[in-house]
């Protein structure tokens, strides 16, 4: 899978010298390690995907409308993308 946090040099001479020492071997293309536990990562993802289901289904029915009036109310106050 891509690793899309990785960060290409943006700078047009950077980056040709990044493509050329990763052509000639010089340097790796190669995933960066990021210490991170695969197996965690997944955990906290299963979890973070079932949190505002099981938030939802704890509240009272007021509790409910009181948090969507809240979301409104700041979805409302930002201003629009630029």
């Amino acid at each position: 899978m891509l690793d899309r946090s990785r960060k290409r040099p943006r700078d047009a001479n950077q980056l040709a010298k990044l493509i050329v020492d990763i052509a000639t071997g010089e340097t790796d293309d190669a995933l960066v390690d990021d210490g991170k536990n695969p197996a965690a990562v997944e955990l906290g993802r299963k979890g973070g995907l079932k949190g505002g289901k099981a938030r939802a289904a704890s509240m009272s029915p007021e509790e409910r409308s009181e948090a969507a009036r809240k979301a409104a109310e700041a979805r409302w106050m930002t201003p629009p993308p630029t």
